[in-house]
């Protein structure tokens, strides 16, 4: 007599074992959202919360949340954090807000900013909505320039945030747990399909708990602006309409490109945000470059790094970023920069400048979209990657500066070292040991067909 469920495990076993020698692999619809869902709509209580640094980490940052319409405006309660439910005296900041309608219906954003902190010290902070208050978050300020700093950088996440991103951030958080801030190269969501507020809704998802309790710092990219009068004579390009209200990010950029451009200071580091997409498309290439030069002359800090969402050296076949490679990148040889960290061409390439081994030009992928690597990407940069979901750590001290690339399972693809001695100079190293071999598209085609990408 069979024993019961023995023949259903055995038909399962043998279905899921020819799935998987038989399968083509097939292409997966940018969001989890089935069609007609509201799953994301804004509700009662605080969601989307995120904290981004202040121009002074050490003494400051602000927060964004959402949540459903409020009649009043709300507030942020802060404390120092302790070892007791008493979370004693109460800071509040009153937010602004700003009002989205989206294909969830409305939604009202909220930014507090919090200054006149301890540097170095530990605060906890709840965000109120409609129906209630957030969960307490834990937020370190930064400290002094000499403290050691780990930070994380991701290339694009733009597709399938939720179902393939969100493994690559928690292997960038469970393999440098101490890192207080977080940099994105742009392109955090696809948009322009009818779902941006799915989108967005996916993209903190795959975020989760390192939103909130983290510096997060993010530079826009093309796929955070969308075509007006698109196929018009007065077709442009145009910011979309949740950048300004999803983040909380310092107001010091280029009037030119106010919401997108801005720099911080954090412990070591002075980090420059550009804005890639206004300079190409919207004429700002000249201010852009203008205010970065000032930015950079008055750093102090012993490492300066530029986020920029599109490559000055592209990887990928037929694009031209000559605009910002004849405007920007003479500022940053001039000055010396230690990292340009950027995204766009959905593959991974670094290399040295023209004249310099410092900057350093990384282009790096998060998300599954990826395109293959052009000759002249191959033949100019060490290393190359195609195929490959990676993410970035950054251990900066006074006299050292590491970097490691490495892949969704954590394993090491790239690394080297930065050393400053006493009198300013730096010294690059590359560090080979522990380096998987390099990795190449083994598809001739997408899972859609397209031979111009490795995957969709």
């Amino acid at each position: 007599m069979p024993v019961p469920g023995k023949s259903w495990l055995l038909v399962v076993a043998m279905v899921g074992a020819a799935g998987a020698v038989g399968a083509a692999p097939a292409a997966e619809p940018n969001t989890q959202v089935p069609s007609g869902s509201r799953h994301y709509a804004a509700g009662d209580l605080p969601d989307r919360i995120v904290a981004s640094p202040a121009q002074d980490a050490s003494t400051g940052f602000s927060v964004a949340w959402r949540t459903s319409p409020l009649a009043t405006e709300a507030e942020l309660e802060l404390a120092i954090a302790g070892d007791s439910p008493d979370m004693g005296e109460l800071r509040r900041i009153t937010a602004g807000n700003r009002l989205l309608q989206t294909e969830n219906g409305p939604s009202q954003h909220h930014r507090a900013d919090i200054d006149g902190l301890q540097p170095d010290t530990l605060y906890a902070y709840r965000v109120q909505g409609k129906g209630g208050w957030s969960a307490w978050t834990h937020f370190r300020t930064a400290g002094a320039v000499s403290q050691p700093l780990t930070l994380l950088y991701f290339g694009d996440t733009q597709n399938k945030n939720l179902s393939h991103v969100s493994r690559v951030i928690r292997q960038g958080w469970q393999s440098a747990a101490e890192a207080r801030l977080v940099l994105f190269a742009g392109d955090l969501v696809s948009g322009g399909d009818g779902e941006d507020d799915n989108e967005w809704g996916e993209w903190f998802a795959a975020g989760g708990g390192l939103l909130p309790g983290t510096a997060i710092a993010p530079a826009a990219g093309n796929h955070e602006y969308f075509e007006e009068f698109e196929d018009t004579p007065q077709e442009r390009r145009v910011l979309g309409a949740h950048w300004p209200v999803s983040f909380a990010l310092p107001g010091n950029g280029v009037a030119a490109a106010a919401s997108t451009t801005y720099w911080f200071d954090y412990q070591g580091a002075r980090v420059v945000v550009l804005d890639g997409t206004s300079a190409l498309d919207l004429g700002t290439a000249t201010a852009q470059a203008r205010w970065l030069e000032g930015v950079l002359a008055a750093s102090t800090r012993p490492w300066n790094i530029v986020v920029v969402h599109q490559p000055l050296y592209p990887l990928r076949a037929e694009r031209d970023t000559s605009v910002l490679a004849g405007q920007i990148r003479p500022v940053l040889q001039h000055h010396k920069v230690d990292l340009v960290l950027q995204g766009h061409d959905h593959t991974y390439g670094r290399r040295a400048g023209d004249d310099a081994v410092l900057p350093q030009y990384i282009s790096s992928v998060a998300g599954p979209k990826q395109y293959r690597l052009s000759p002249q990407a191959r033949a100019t940069m060490r290393p190359v990657a195609e195929d490959t979901q990676l993410f970035q750590v950054l251990r900066l001290d006074g006299q050292q500066l590491s970097y490691e690339a490495r892949t969704a399972t954590g394993r090491l693809y790239d690394a080297f070292r930065i050393t400053r001695a006493a009198d300013g100079s730096k010294q690059f190293d590359e560090v080979t040991e522990g380096r998987i071999p390099q990795r190449d598209c083994p598809r001739a085609a997408s899972p859609k067909g397209r031979a111009d990408r490795c995957w969709e």
